[in-house]
This record gives structure tokens, C-alpha cells and sequence, in this order.
């Protein structure tokens, strides 16, 4: 390694080092809020720029038609015997209410994306794999816990306030699958992230 190689790699770790100083210090949130902002950002940009690729595949096809069949089983089961409410189906995967409205999920109730979405996040975001093994798991069953609750959300506004549901749907329930994402990742930087387990 001759001199000018070798005064690059010390400017490199200098530097390096001072980030790393400057993550484990005070604005160490502030990069961890930018970090998530950005993974979550280039994830959405990417899977809506590339859905017609994405959904070319049949394993992603056949896995999101399989999803959103277990979200109606588990959300129509709810429906009828916690709720009692009177519901009718048709295919594919259609409840049908006493007012004339119904909810139909398909491939795109599934949560498949937020799944993905979670499995990106969390494999890039900084953190021992010993625990990422776990928590990975545990939030795709949290997020799908959440797309049953929204399906039976919805379900009640279109007895309820049929004339809301748009606005629900929307404005209400969507962006709360990133609501939850986001507290879960909380979770994560709060326990788990390199950033804590340095501090401690």
C-alpha cells in the first residue's frame, strides 16, 4: 500500500468514526428518523414503479390471493359472530350486507406489500440478526392482525356510515398500516437498534 492509498484509508476512518460518534450522540434519532424515511420511501416508490413486474410472478400472485382469503375467512367469521352481523357472500371473497353495501377483498387487501414492506425495513435497518429473526416475524403477524381489524372496520361503516367509507378507507385505515410500521419500528430502534445496544 503506498503513502497516498494509505492517507485515503485514514481520511476514511476519520470520517467514518465521526459518524459513527455522531449516530451514537445526540442526533443519533434524527438519523434513524431519516434512515426510516428513506427506506420507506424508495420501498413505496419502487414497488408502485415496478407492480406490473412484481405481479408477473405467480408465487407473488398466488401468495396475495391466499392472504386475502384468510383476511375474509377471519374477518367474516368476526363479522358474523362477535359483531352479529347479518352477512351474506359471494364469490370471489365478497361480504354482502342487509343495506345493500358489501367489502370485497382481493389481492390488494392482502397486506402482502406491508409484509414486504416490514421485511425490508427491518433486514436494512441496523440491528443484531438475533433479534431481527424474531421481531420480523412477530410484525408481519401484528400487521396482519391490523388488515383483519380494517376489514372489519370497514365492514361496520358500510352498515353504519356507508357515505364515509371512501374517506375511511382512504384517509383513515390506509395510512394507518403505516402508522403501525412506524410504532413498530420505534419498537425496534428503542430496543434493538446498534445505536441502543451501543449506549448501554
Amino acid at each position: 500500500m503506498n503513502l497516498h492509498t494509505s492517507l485515503v484509508m485514514k481520511h476514511i476512518k476519520k470520517i467514518w468514526s465521526e459518524l459513527k460518534q455522531l449516530y451514537h450522540g445526540p442526533f443519533g434519532f434524527v438519523i434513524d428518523v431519516a434512515l426510516f424515511a428513506l427506506i420507506t420511501i424508495v420501498f413505496h416508490e419502487l414497488w408502485w414503479d415496478f407492480a406490473r413486474i412484481i405481479k408477473s410472478f405467480t408465487v407473488i400472485n398466488v401468495t396475495a390471493d391466499w392472504l386475502a382469503e384468510q383476511v375474509f375467512i377471519v374477518s367474516l367469521w368476526i363479522n358474523r359472530n362477535i359483531l352479529g352481523l347479518l352477512v351474506t357472500t359471494e364469490e370471489p371473497n365478497i361480504m354482502c350486507f342487509s343495506n345493500g353495501g358489501y367489502v370485497q377483498v382481493n389481492e390488494s387487501c392482502s397486506g402482502l406489500k406491508q409484509f414486504y414492506q416490514i421485511i425490508v425495513l427491518f433486514v436494512l435497518f441496523p440491528g443484531k440478526w438475533r433479534h431481527k429473526l424474531w421481531f420480523i416475524p412477530m410484525s408481519i403477524i401484528i400487521m396482519h392482525i391490523v388488515n383483519i381489524l380494517r376489514i372489519v372496520i370497514l365492514s361496520v361503516m358500510v352498515i353504519w356510515k356507508p357515505e364515509y367509507w371512501t374517506f375511511t378507507h382512504d384517509w383513515i385505515l390506509r395510512p394507518g398500516f403505516y402508522v403501525v410500521i412506524f410504532l413498530l419500528w420505534v419498537w425496534w430502534v428503542e430496543k434493538f437498534s446498534h445505536r441502543v445496544q451501543k449506549k448501554g
